[in-house]
């Protein structure tokens, strides 16, 4: 799972979601990308499930690039617990996505291919995506 190795606070604040992303918003290394359409947050798990959906699909004859890190922690208190008593501890780690984020890219010389493993990643994914190349506009 992707987790930051240290962090400055332990415990950090929910936030807005509000805007469009300003940078991040261009495929940089591959040919193809995977665009998120809307915000929320991402966990590493479903992270990891996209890149492992992907991967396995192009059989290892393309490169992958995850272009989002889950940065921020998500506070959980333990079941059956009583109001009160202060924010429970980290449980797990998100990405913020807005929209215009390109969350992976690949690069191969099969574009077919290239395009079902990101709709098949997509599909792992709790947001609305699409697939642009690199020469699309966002």
């Amino acid at each position: 799972m992707l987790a930051p190795k240290r962090v400055l606070w332990r415990k950090v604040q929910k936030g807005k979601m509000r805007g469009v992303a300003y940078t991040g918003n261009e495929v940089a290394n591959g040919d193809f990308g995977l665009i998120a359409t809307e915000c929320g947050f991402l966990t590493s798990r479903q992270i990891e499930a996209a890149r492992i959906a992907m991967t396995r699909k192009v059989k290892r004859g393309a490169k992958v690039w995850i272009r989002i890190f889950p940065h921020k922690p998500i506070s959980k208190k333990p079941v059956e617990t009583r109001m009160g008593k202060g924010k429970g501890p980290p449980d797990h780690w998100v990405a913020v996505v807005y929209p215009g984020t390109v969350l992976y890219e690949i690069q191969s010389d099969e574009a077919a291919l290239v395009k079902e493993a990101l709709m098949l990643a997509a599909t792992k994914l709790p947001l609305h995506t699409r697939v642009i190349a690199r020469n699309e506009i966002a």
